[in-house]
């Protein structure tokens, strides 16, 4: 007799839950220091080229989503794209998700709002 027990399976939710942007614009008034940190994480993610192009591998992709398998041709070994693709959802930039052996990222409509209304002029 096995003692194992099935573990209950998670839906996903109908319509993706909005991420907050993390900051008001750029010109509505000045950041907090927490603000500012937080932005610094997002932009300091974003000026390495090799996360820039991956970024915008997986934000440009069809479907919204890439297997690491089809954007890991930026010029750099695979390891490297890894680190890289690690640092991106470090910063929040990018989700992935486990199927098989591959490993899919995404990155949600709401960041790029989110990146666009930091740098919205008012």
């Amino acid at each position: 007799m096995s003692n194992a027990k099935p573990l209950p399976l998670l839906e996903r939710s109908e319509a993706p839950v909005a991420a907050a942007p993390c900051c008001p614009p750029l010109s509505e008034r000045p950041f907090t220091a927490e603000e500012a940190e937080r932005t610094a994480r997002m932009f300091k993610a974003l000026g390495d080229p090799v996360r820039l192009r991956l970024f915008s591998a997986v934000a440009s992709h069809e479907g919204g989503e890439a297997c690491v398998c089809d954007i890991s041709d930026v010029g750099v070994s695979q390891p490297t794209v890894s680190h890289h693709l690690k640092k991106l959802k470090e910063a929040g930039l990018l989700t992935s998700e486990r199927r098989g052996t591959w490993v899919y990222y995404r990155v949600e409509p709401s960041v790029l709002a989110a990146m666009g209304q930091l740098l919205a002029v008012r």
